[in-house]
């Protein structure tokens, strides 16, 4: 079964998203801009998710996590619960 490790940001408007990673772009610290602005309860981890397999989260994030390449950052994603922005740090088949 494949398993992916990621953390996430996760907003409530498009417009935080896509400043957000602009500013991850720039250099600034994902943890760091998890801990300050994400609305999941990983914020408190830096976005940390930790290691999970497909069909644990919403299909729109599963299809961007195992998909992806490593160590960039994805999105906007939109799922239900608001706007992600995701990092998958690993992957394995």
């Amino acid at each position: 079964m494949a398993l992916a490790s990621a953390r996430h940001i996760l907003v409530d408007n498009e417009a935080l998203c896509l400043d957000l990673k602009d500013k991850i772009e720039q250099g600034e610290d994902f943890a760091e801009l998890a801990k300050q602005h994400s609305m999941c309860p990983s914020s408190q981890d830096g976005g940390a998710l930790g290691e999970f397999g497909p069909g644990m989260m919403v299909p729109e994030f599963d299809k961007v996590v195992f998909s992806a390449p490593l160590n960039q950052v994805q999105g906007p994603v939109q799922t239900q619960f608001g706007y992600h922005l995701l990092e998958v740090s690993s992957r394995s088949d």
